[in-house]
């Protein structure tokens, strides 16, 4: 595969620390998800990462939707659900679920889309073996 982008964002501080792009673009302090004792009105590396997902994956959608001559409703939408889960013997992982509203679109061509997404977004292509994935069509 040939390289098309790079982004990079550098950490002080891990999850109670910061977050800054090369580019400057992204500038901001980390916390702990509030529920675990983190700070109220900072972001986390799960809600980051589930932006990210969720972004990628409706691009995913709009070129599969696109060679399909489909057209997706502007308000259709992706919500990404990242869970930080932790095993009984304390190791950590995620999870995730892919909530696809395609806005008015037939469930059974909304599906197909939403399946054949799942195989061309690089974040569902980087997790795939390693984080379980539930797509789900409403």
């Amino acid at each position: 595969m040939k390289r098309v982008y790079t982004a990079e964002v550098t950490a002080t501080g891990g999850r109670r620390g910061h977050v800054t792009s090369s580019d400057g673009v992204l500038d901001m302090p980390l916390s702990l998800p509030e529920g675990l004792g983190g700070e109220k009105g900072k972001t986390n590396p799960e809600q980051l990462f589930a932006a990210g997902y969720a972004a990628c994956f409706q691009s995913a959608l709009l070129l599969v939707a696109g060679k399909h001559h489909e057209r997706l409703d502007p308000a259709a939408t992706v919500k990404a659900h990242v869970d930080l889960l932790k095993s009984d013997e304390g190791a950590y992982g995620l999870g995730v679920k892919l909530e696809v509203d395609l806005k008015g679109m037939d469930k059974e061509k909304a599906r197909q889309l939403v399946d054949e997404a799942h195989q061309v977004c690089p974040y569902s292509i980087g997790v795939q073996g390693n984080v379980e994935v539930q797509l789900e069509v409403v």
